[in-house]
């Protein structure tokens, strides 16, 4: 063989792989070379289409819902306060009585604030205006015409009942207090007056006089007591007040301080590639060395003290102990020399795994620099989730409405609901328009009917399994715009691995390309993926229920299972949801079903775990560390404004009742902004992490198979690509 043949063999041999190929496990074959793959395929067909026509189903299912929510509903009527029969004040039979009058404020304050959550326990009535003098009548002394306040169906002066009967039976209000309304509620003005006045609740108190059903009169300081919970109330409520001034004085300022969140978080980003590496081999050296010193000197100090009886008295509640300071300090010594060497041990076995995980993040924030537009994706997403929230919690709030509409007749002796014998006809009822649910009983002559009872009863399932859909399609809708969003980046990064010279390789408009791809061929998988998130959120929703309703209840073997099966399905949550991302990235590349990618992602990353494993941890870690960096710098930035120490903007400070209301808005915006940016860096690097994979599979460095991967990662592992002759020559 001549000279010029052994040059050629030795520039097309590929290089020997470091680690040995499994060529069959039961993780599946490792990918085989396909000529044609060069990125994401274009030439695909539609999956999964039978998820995307039942996700149209639910959708039109949820148009109709909403359709009966906004046009039965009114938002307005669950302001409104019921009385004691359950009608709206101001609505219906209490029309022209908008306000609700408490007989026994004292006792409902006696309550603390569990009256705000059971509701008062004491007759409540609906009354045209609230009281304007403080009024405790005395039986005998006051006559039935003083009785201004009694139940519906109650004259006091007609009544054949006594004074005192008229009172302890509840029927009239025994006392009252001079009032002001409160969201349509009668509060004593005592009250108001200590909110707006500054005034002790004591003294408001002195000169008010109140007694029970039975007589029994309260002392000013119970008055003072009982009713320090609507205080509370009230100061909740001009705190609220004074918070939302300080969100009006100073909103754009706010809004200049998340933009400077934005652009930390956009420039961090950037440099990640050249200060990642350092932030991870910086972690792990202080956590060897806080552990290694830990050790030192734990056990120096056994060493020191072993002669000695020194010893340590701890106490808890009624638990005493006495323990010995060397035992101690010597425990202290072998558990941290313990956890040293298995990091020590990890470190040497994982060390090269982790210089990958670091180059891949390294790729990462090149990839994003490479396509910037990417750090715009994720707003769409989220505002996207901010519509599908907004839009559930509306509707659930004018469907919580829809059953309180006070202003329906009807006409129970339609021969359309009852048969030639007078029967009622349920098949008909049925088959009525939601519109009669629950409003017949409007007509006292109806209250305790057959027909009003079924029609409440109707109304009531309506309303119940309509909140239960509306909830099931919250969630699928948030998960199915998480999904495009995930779709949408792994397309993009996808075709920025598979360039082969970047960037002059990487196609135009690649976030355009694949979100186009995503809407022609695979809203059937985003639903599929989406809808089994869906569904197992909707039963974490379900065990929260039982949970709720097993608490005070002596059944600890109920309880148990019943948190077993909570972690365990949030284990599953998560779980999915990792498996899911793996499958969009593998969908956007290659076009397949979601099951069929599901299970090609599973079987990539259980043939390759341990770097999975590594990867995975690293990100987490240094996305940690960077939003983290984030928040601290748009939480100390606005501190250091708002409380005027920034000299040369001291002109610019507001004045405000509570400066810490921009500075905590502040913080909690630049949070969700870095978790959004940040979000696109984790998708960057999850998606060149499984191209990486791909690629280390499908090709071997010939230059038939050239490895697609960065130059820092072929060194790291080991590899090179080798080049034709005539490459050679040109390069």
């Amino acid at each position: 063989m001549g000279k010029k043949e052994k040059r050629d063999q030795r520039y097309r041999e590929p290089v020997k792989e470091t680690d040995p190929v499994v060529e069959d496990s039961k993780y599946g074959k490792p990918l085989a070379y396909d000529k044609n793959f060069k990125g994401p395929i274009k030439d695909r067909s539609c999956t999964d289409i039978i998820c995307c026509l039942l996700f149209l189903i639910f959708i039109v299912g949820l148009v109709v819902v909403a359709y009966f929510a906004f046009q039965y509903g009114d938002p307005r009527l669950l302001v409104y306060p019921v009385n004691s029969n359950n009608e709206i004040c101001g609505y219906g039979k209490q029309l022209g009585k908008p306000y609700l009058l408490f007989f026994d404020l004292v006792a409902c304050g006696r309550m603390g604030v569990g009256v705000f959550v059971k509701g008062c326990p004491t007759p409540q009535i609906c009354i045209s205006a609230c009281p304007t003098e403080n009024k405790v009548l005395i039986p005998g002394v006051d006559a039935k015409a003083d009785f201004k306040y009694c139940k519906d169906g109650v004259d006091a002066t007609t009544s054949s009942k006594t004074e005192n009967a008229l009172l302890s039976d509840e029927d009239c209000a025994r006392y009252w207090f001079a009032s002001k309304p409160l969201i349509n509620r009668c509060v004593p003005s005592f009250l108001i007056d200590v909110l707006e006045k500054g005034a002790d609740m004591a003294t408001a108190a002195a000169n008010a006089t109140a007694s029970d059903a039975s007589g029994n009169s309260y002392d000013s300081s119970m008055i003072g007591n009982s009713l320090d919970v609507y205080g509370t109330f009230l100061k909740a409520k001009e705190y609220g007040e004074k918070i939302i001034e300080d969100v009006w004085t100073a909103w754009w300022m706010i809004l200049i301080g998340l933009f400077l969140a934005m652009v930390f978080a956009l420039v961090w980003i950037i440099i990640m590639r050249w200060i990642a590496g350092f932030m991870v081999w910086f972690t792990i050296i202080a956590f060897l060395g806080l552990f290694g010193f830990s050790t030192a000197w734990t056990l120096y100090q056994y060493y020191e003290l072993k002669d000695t009886s020194d010893s340590f008295h701890i106490q808890f509640s009624v638990i005493q102990m006495t323990m010995s300071k060397p035992k101690l300090f010597l425990a202290f010594g072998i558990i941290s020399g313990v956890i040293l060497v298995i990091a020590l041990l990890i470190l040497l076995i994982l060390c090269s795994r982790i210089r990958i995980a670091i180059s891949l993040i390294k790729e990462g924030s090149r990839a994003v620099g490479t396509m910037m537009f990417t750090l715009i994706c994720p707003i769409f997403p989220f505002a996207l989730q901010i519509v599908v929230v907004g839009f559930w919690l509306t509707v659930a709030v004018f469907l919580a409405s829809t059953g309180r509409n006070q202003s329906f007749d009807f006409n129970n002796n339609s021969s359309e609901y009852r048969y030639p014998n007078g029967s009622y006809n349920y098949e008909n009822i049925q088959k009525a328009t939601s519109a009669f649910f629950g409003k017949a009983c409007d007509n006292t002559s109806l209250s305790s009917s057959e027909f009003c009872t079924f029609l409440k009863n109707q109304e009531e399932n309506f309303v119940i399994y309509s909140q239960i859909f509306n909830l099931f399609m919250m969630f699928w809708l948030v998960n199915f715009v998480v999904a495009l969003g995930q779709m949408t980046l792994a397309g993009a990064f996808a075709s920025y691995y598979w360039a082969f010279e970047k960037p002059r390789d990487i196609p135009a408009f690649p976030i355009l390309s694949s979100l186009w791809r995503c809407f022609r061929y695979h809203l059937g998988s985003l639903a599929f993926g989406s809808l089994i998130i869906a569904i197992v959120q909707m039963i974490r929703v379900l065990l929260e229920y039982v949970d709720a309703k097993l608490k005070g209840k002596e059944n600890p073997v109920a309880k148990f299972f019943i948190k077993c099966l909570k972690c365990c399905f949030w284990c599953l949550e998560k779980f999915l949801k990792f498996l899911n991302k793996n499958a969009y990235i593998l969908i956007a590349a290659h076009g397949k079903n979601f099951c069929t990618s599901a299970k090609n992602a599973f079987m990539l990353i259980m043939r390759n775990i341990v770097r999975v494993v590594v990867i995975d941890k690293v990100t987490d870690f240094l996305l940690f560390i960077s939003k983290l960096v984030v928040v601290a710098f748009a939480a100390a930035t606005s501190y250091f404004f708002f409380d005027g120490r920034i000299d040369f903007l001291s002109s610019f400070t507001p004045s405000l009742n509570f400066y810490v209301v921009p500075i905590v808005l502040v913080t909690l915006g630049s949070y969700v902004i870095a978790s959004c940016f940040f979000s696109v860096y984790e998708m960057a690097v999850d998606t060149l992490f499984l191209c990486f994979l791909e690629d280390l599979e499908r090709n071997d460095g010939s230059p038939e198979k050239p490895y697609y991967m960065s130059k820092d990662l072929r060194k790291i592992l080991g590899k090179k690509n080798v080049m034709a002759p005539s490459e050679k020559k040109e390069f």
